[in-house]
């Protein structure tokens, strides 16, 4: 809960014991913690990307390694993953893990690829 809050600026809506939900621009991003719900085991990350369009890029970018996020290593469309970057397909982004290993990329908000 406090790496999205600090991230994505709100501080969400508790929703569960082990669930956090936070508004992003009318699209919910559902945080489920399984031990904080009480189901004894940890979360496994998500087999994909998770994709947000922002304002800024470059701030996301600050608060996501302010909060604790990992820059992702490698090579993501001819350029380090971690940076702001234009990419081939035209978005202007950056690829992180949040602590939980989950992948985030950030879109600057009007450059998202959408075909």
């Amino acid at each position: 809960r406090a790496f999205y809050a600090e991230v994505l600026g709100t501080p969400g809506t508790p929703v569960s014991g082990g669930r956090h939900y936070f508004d992003c621009g009318g699209t919910i991003l559902a945080c489920f913690d399984p031990r904080g719900a009480g189901d004894g085991h940890d979360a496994v990350p998500l087999p994909d990307w998770v994709y947000l369009a922002v304002g800024d890029v470059g701030a996301a970018r600050a608060r996501c390694l302010a909060a604790g996020a990992t820059p992702e290593p490698g090579d993501v469309g001819g350029a380090p993953a971690a940076e702001v970057a234009r990419r081939p397909w035209g978005e202007d982004s950056f690829y992180v893990r949040d602590p939980f290993g989950n992948g985030l990329c950030f879109v600057q908000r009007g450059t998202e690829f959408t075909g």
